[in-house]
């Protein structure tokens, strides 16, 4: 499942930072591999991950652009751009 993770494609507001984003999503799997060895729920793990990544979007790029960011998950969810093969 780990490995899954690696391969998604990240979202990018930038295409020059695309390499920097894949090492983070590295130390991202890397911190949810400990957290579920320490016991840590999975979907726990998933919400405070996203709730952190959220307000350092909104820190770093506003609260309209990440917005305007967040508006486009739906879509990019349903063509399975984050699915990792398992369906729910």
């Amino acid at each position: 499942m780990l490995r899954n993770m690696t391969s998604f494609r990240l979202p990018v507001f930038d295409e020059a930072c695309a390499e920097q984003q894949r090492a983070a999503l590295a130390f991202v799997t890397e911190a949810y591999a400990e957290a579920i060895l320490a016991g840590i729920e999975s979907d726990s793990f998933a919400h405070a991950a996203l709730a952190a990544a959220l307000r350092e979007l909104v820190a770093t790029r506003g609260e309209e652009n990440v917005a305007a960011f967040a508006a486009e998950l739906p879509q990019r969810l349903r063509a399975g751009e984050f699915s990792s093969g398992a369906k729910h």
